[in-house]
Formats: structure tokens, sequence, C-alpha cells
């Protein structure tokens, strides 16, 4: 009787991580955020995160998703108080969690190839690539190849223009010791860019 009892649990949690992934397809979203931080080696911060929408009235999906995940938060969505908001933003979470449930559960999703290069993105960020001027460009490369369909769409600013910022911004100084010139002393307009798929 009790591995009868376990197999019925085991079927209701696979029906749930289906109807899950269901879920996320069309109301989820991968996103990388690049953003100006003084206090970051390189003037950037760049965070993966993951997102999932819902109106109010079905925040039952949204505790779902924190249910079988583990972790997450729910918030009201800035700017539109009837959407919440489920979001993961640690990249330990992110790897734990959201990578092997699309591995397990999104593998025929139409947004496969953008679930790939946010992969991408986390495993360089495990790879500690974040940590140098070329490592950190190169991670802002991919995430904004994440989404190819935007490619037509003028975004607010343009990789080579982030890039340009975070090459020319690095300098050494008389020591040979990284010295990054900031926003204030550049007087550069702050970037806050969001590239989803």
């Amino acid at each position: 009787m009790e591995s009868v009892n376990q197999q019925e649990r085991l079927s209701t949690h696979e029906e749930r991580c289906w109807f899950l992934a269901g879920f996320i397809e069309g109301e989820g979203s991968l996103c990388v955020s690049i953003k100006n931080h003084p206090s970051s080696p390189f003037g950037f911060l760049v965070d993966p995160e993951f997102f999932l929408y819902q109106h109010e009235h079905g925040i039952q999906q949204l505790h779902l998703a924190r249910e079988i995940f583990g972790t997450g938060r729910i918030a009201r969505k800035v700017g539109n108080e009837k959407v919440l908001v489920f979001s993961i933003a640690s990249r330990r979470s992110l790897m734990e969690k959201i990578v092997p449930f699309y591995e397990n559960y999104m593998r025929l999703s139409a947004k496969w190839d953008v679930f790939l290069r946010f992969k991408d993105i986390l495993e360089s960020f495990e790879r500690e690539e974040h940590k140098t001027r070329d490592g950190l460009a190169l991670i802002i490369e991919k995430a904004y190849g994440m989404n190819p369909g935007s490619k037509g769409k003028k975004r607010k600013r343009t990789l080579q223009e982030v890039l340009d910022r975070i090459l020319r911004d690095y300098t050494l100084d008389s020591s040979g010791a990284s010295n990054v010139i900031r926003d204030s002393e550049r007087r550069y307009s702050p970037i806050h860019i969001v590239i989803c798929g």
C-alpha cells in the first residue's frame, strides 16, 4: 500500500511539473539585466533572472511554482498592481532549480534556444568569467544574443555602446593594478537594460 501511495504522489508531482511547464511556456521569461553599478569591478552588474507573471486572481499558479522550485518570491509588478510576479534571482537557485526543470520538462519549448543561451551565461558565471573585463564583455554579448527576434528592434543601448563603456572605462594605474573610471567621472548617462526571452 505504501508503494502505491508513493507512486500516486510521484504521478501527482509529475503532473504538476508538466502543468507548470506549460504555464511557464506562456507566462515565463528568462532575463538578463545589465546596469551601471559603481561598486562593481568594471562598473556594471549583470544579473540573470527567471520571472513568471500572473494576474492576482491566479496567484495559486505562482504558489505552485514556489512550491515546486522550493525558492523564489512573489511581488506585485511595478506599474501594474493587479499583476503578480514570481521571481528567482539567485544564480545558485537558477542553476540548481530552473536549469534542471527546463531540461526535464521544457525540451519542446519554443524558447529552448533562449534557455540554452541563458544556461551558457549561468555557466560562465560558474567559471567566474565575470571577474575579468573580457569575460564580462563576453557574457553581455551572450545576453544580447538571447533574443534574436529582437535584432530588428532599436534598443535604447546598442551592444557596442555597452561594450565600449566597459572596455574604455577599464584602465591600469601606475602600479599596474586595475582601476575603473566611474560614471560620475565620465558623466555618462545611466544604463539599465533588461533582455528577456
